[in-house]
């Protein structure tokens, strides 16, 4: 009980007159457009969240935590210009901090950004993924496979190898939940979106006529040709010939969806410790599986962020 109080003492997040003040600040005496200006307060909204977990005095904050909050950042994969940009955001709070003398020391003063250097891993835009997603030829015999596949793969935030072994016994589509066996054996609960979902619904229409062979009845990915589990090697394969055919100049690979999906839901307000759980950082096992199929709050906070869910929603409002 000591201990719960003391951190509830700690805990404390600007209030909404010092907020107020603060955009007044970015309008009237930094001359920021609209759009920068709201790029600043999401950025300054994302280390509140992070502090809010954390249980932190925004006044009182080292360079570790800023440190800390950085690591979380690469920790989760987010491009190194968008960390830049983010941590800029936060200088720029705790400069007005200063300048309104609500703090005695500026935190961030020693607090370097992400060196940007020329070989950085590419970032898709969401109108990017729609036309990889939408070069697929859909006549041919593997179409609607290569469409799920990179659907969940986008969806769900998953490495490659993570999606070539994904089995029919790790689907729970019906909760809306996927399980993942991650590195070190891990295993994760991850919310899939209702487009990936009705995009493996139609593949397997197709998987039941396939003549899998023995030992490989489980996975949910199969070769055409060799009836067998899809190899890392085609995924890479399929996702290189997708770009050129949606005339995508940069260089990508299925990794790509994993910075990209952890990017886009950071940019869209997402929480921080949401995304984590999804890239893979919390091990669970077989059979907590059923305690957390209610994690409805967690599957809401990544749902709700998510472009491809945001566009199903939109196509499908006003239908039964």
């Amino acid at each position: 009980m000591e201990k719960s109080e003391k951190k509830d003492h700690k805990y404390n997040l600007p209030d909404k007159t010092l907020l107020r003040h603060y955009e007044q600040y970015l309008k009237l005496e930094k001359s920021l457009t609209a759009n920068t200006l709201e790029a600043y307060q999401k950025d300054l909204q994302k280390w509140l969240s992070f502090l809010k977990d954390e249980q932190g005095d925004f006044r009182s904050i080292t360079l570790d935590d800023l440190h800390q909050f950085t690591a979380t950042l690469f920790d989760l994969q987010i491009h190194p210009r968008s960390i830049a940009r983010i941590l800029s955001g936060i200088r720029s709070f705790y400069r007005f901090l200063m300048l309104e003398r609500e703090i005695e020391t500026d935190p961030t003063q020693l607090l370097e950004s992400p060196r940007i250097g020329k070989h950085l891993p590419d970032i898709l835009t969401v109108e990017e993924i729609d036309r990889i997603i939408g070069s697929i030829d859909m006549e041919k015999e593997e179409g609607q496979r290569n469409r799920a596949i990179l659907e969940v793969l986008y969806s769900c935030g998953l490495r490659v190898s993570e999606l070539c072994h994904l089995g029919l016994s790790d689907l729970y589509l019906p909760e809306g939940f996927i399980r993942i066996k991650g590195k070190g054996r891990k295993e994760r609960l991850v919310p899939i979106s209702q487009t990936a979902i009705c995009e493996l619904e139609e593949w397997f229409k197709k998987r039941g006529q396939i003549d899998i062979k023995p030992g490989h009845e489980d996975y949910v990915f199969i070769s055409l040709r060799r009836k067998t589990a899809l190899s890392r090697i085609t995924v890479f394969d399929l996702i290189k010939k997708q770009a050129f055919a949606a005339n995508i100049k940069k260089n990508i690979s299925p990794h790509t969806f994993r910075h990209s999906f952890a990017t886009h839901l950071l940019e869209g307000g997402a929480n921080l410790r949401a995304i984590q759980e999804m890239l893979g950082h919390e091990s669970i096992t077989t059979t907590e599986i059923y305690m957390h199929l209610n994690r409805s709050r967690l599957r809401e906070e990544i749902l709700e962020h998510h472009p491809r869910n945001i566009l199903y929603k939109r196509k499908n409002k006003g239908k039964t």
